[in-house]
């Protein structure tokens, strides 16, 4: 697990497994540096002559200072050399903010390192991301930090107004998800906000365009037991602005029942199911019609387009045709909400839990459907498509 392959020129006394051991005291002293605030020690692990790595951490580490952190440690997760003074290691960060992440988040980074040939210490002169990872939020500017009885909002780029506005709005998302969701959950949530949508994909380590139109994500891991990684809600600061404060309600409460509902979301969980899920946790509190809520799939059921089955996890796909994503959780939310008025909402906790706990995707609906809820997909599919002409048409 720590140590893949070192390489050491022959006759080098710095062997691999004295070489790991350097290494990972240079992370341990930086780790405990972050938590002490010590801008010193900090950059004492980067060499003298990486001027301007050493001005980039400065300021990311002076970016961090308002982020009340418990923990930070780095794992050493793999490492290589290129002869006996360069070496590259694969690090695994895990931090946890105070009081909010009952496990820590994790992010994956590549450092090059450079021992000194006069004190023969490593030092690092290179940090990036690991592979598919995302941007932290202290690396994109000073992180601003708003507590609130629920909910932590970090922000950056954006004004404490707009970011108190969010958090009054996580706030009130989180008791109306614990009233929705029958286990116990953290009941808090965490909300990045970043100072523009090409922020927001930096942070996700994704395409810009996969989000120009999404108001909000929730990042996790599904599936995980009660320790897996902290989830963190990230705002996009445009699509959010332009909604209404029921609007922002909304998207904070569904992606809030994300957060609560992620131990019991796997890879058998179809997307329909889990965004339907949200919704309906969402719209579940508040006085809104179908065709309110459903705005676009209304349109399709008056007009006789009427959907042939359930949307698939394709019909979900943030780049493309907005009008079909937005039918997609349309008919997702009208299947949750079906659940919920034929069946019971103790049923429909029930069919959840059910398809979660499935070991894959294959078979997972059916099962759950005919043990808890004593229907067939077919059925089903029949039953939602005529729940969809009584509450839209």
């Amino acid at each position: 697990m720590l140590f893949a392959s070192a390489c050491a020129a022959p006759g080098d006394s710095a062997a691999p497994d004295s070489t790991a051991r350097s290494i990972r005291a240079t992370l341990d002293r930086r780790a405990a540096a972050v938590l002490d605030h010590d801008a010193d020690a900090y950059l004492a692990a980067i060499h003298p002559q990486a001027t301007g790595l050493r001005a980039a951490q400065r300021r990311e580490l002076d970016n961090l200072a308002d982020v009340p952190l418990s923990s930070w440690t780095y794992e050493l997760t793999d490492l290589t050399g290129q002869g006996a003074y360069r070496a590259t290691a694969d690090v695994r960060l895990r931090y946890r903010i105070k009081g909010y992440d009952a496990a820590p988040v994790v992010a994956d980074r590549v450092l090059d390192l450079r021992r000194d040939s006069a004190d023969g210490r490593w030092y690092i002169v290179g940090d990036r991301a690991g592979k598919g990872g995302g941007q932290q939020l202290w690396q994109q500017g000073d992180v601003q930090v708003v507590r609130a009885e629920h909910s932590l909002v970090l922000g950056v780029g954006r004004t404490e107004q707009e970011l108190h506005r969010i958090a009054q709005a996580a706030d009130r998302a989180v008791p109306a998800v614990s009233d929705a969701w029958p286990e116990r959950w953290a009941g808090r949530v965490v909300v990045l906000v970043p100072h523009t949508v090409e922020d927001m994909a930096g942070l996700l380590g994704s395409p810009v365009a996969n989000y120009r139109g999404i108001a909000a994500v929730t990042t996790g891991q599904t599936g995980g037991p009660d320790r897996a990684p902290t989830d963190r809600v990230i705002v996009n600061p445009q699509a959010y602005g332009m909604l209404g404060t029921f609007g922002q309600r909304i998207v904070l409460t569904h992606e809030t029942t994300h957060v609560a509902t992620r131990t019991r979301t796997s890879a058998a969980t179809p997307t329909w199911l889990s965004e339907g899920f949200a919704d309906w946790a969402a719209y579940r509190a508040e006085d809104r019609t179908a065709a309110q809520a459903a705005p676009e799939l209304a349109d399709a059921v008056l007009s006789g387009d009427l959907p042939a089955g359930l949307p698939t996890d394709e019909d979900f796909g943030f780049a493309g045709d907005s009008a079909r994503l937005a039918r997609a959780y349309e008919g997702a939310w009208l299947a949750c909400e079906l659940i919920a008025d034929h069946w019971g909402e103790t049923k429909l906790f029930a069919f959840y839990q059910a398809v979660g706990g499935h070991p894959g995707r294959d078979g997972a609906v059916e099962q759950a459907m005919r043990e808890v809820l004593a229907t067939t997909p077919q059925d089903f599919t029949a039953r939602w498509r005529e729940y969809l002409r009584s509450r839209l048409g």
